[in-house]
């Protein structure tokens, strides 16, 4: 938690099958992410228990409840389900708000999402295009699960 803002990055260059969610309120956050697993699922990855599918989850869900919470709507969820992992871009309308993760809060009163996104990703960032600002964060669609070879 040594970083103390959001870097500010252009969106890296994502190419794969685009998945799109508009979200206006924050009642609407259970059907996207059970249309996420759905699509998921259809493209062959398990719906439970698996580790790369709920990291991804959950940061949809951290990036989309920060912009409705804390920005202002239209809100625009995307993931781009890529060869080499998951681009996910969560947009609203307030451009003039950096993403700012929570600084000497106590954990129990929440504010911790950014730097939770930012530990599963590989990349993340933010930047602002016409009118609009983007919170993006790149994801591994597998997770190495260290093992210990029998000895």
């Amino acid at each position: 938690m040594s970083r103390l803002t959001w870097p500010l990055r252009p969106l890296p260059d994502g190419r794969g099958e685009l998945w799109r969610w508009d979200l206006g309120g924050i009642a609407e956050l259970p059907a996207a992410r059970a249309g996420l697993r759905e699509h998921l699922g259809s493209i062959g990855f398990p719906r439970d228990e698996d580790p790369a599918t709920d990291r991804l989850v959950l940061a949809f869900d951290e990036l989309a409840s920060n912009a409705l919470r804390h920005g202002l709507c239209p809100v625009v969820a995307t993931v781009v389900a890529g060869t080499g992992g998951w681009l996910l871009d969560v947009s609203d309308r307030d451009p003039d708000t950096m993403p700012a993760p929570a600084v000497d809060r106590d954990p129990s009163q929440g504010g911790l999402g950014l730097y939770l996104v930012a530990r599963l990703s590989v990349a993340h960032g933010w930047y602002v295009d016409d009118g609009c600002k983007h919170v993006w964060a790149c994801l591994p669609s597998a997770i190495d699960e260290h093992v210990t070879a029998p000895a």
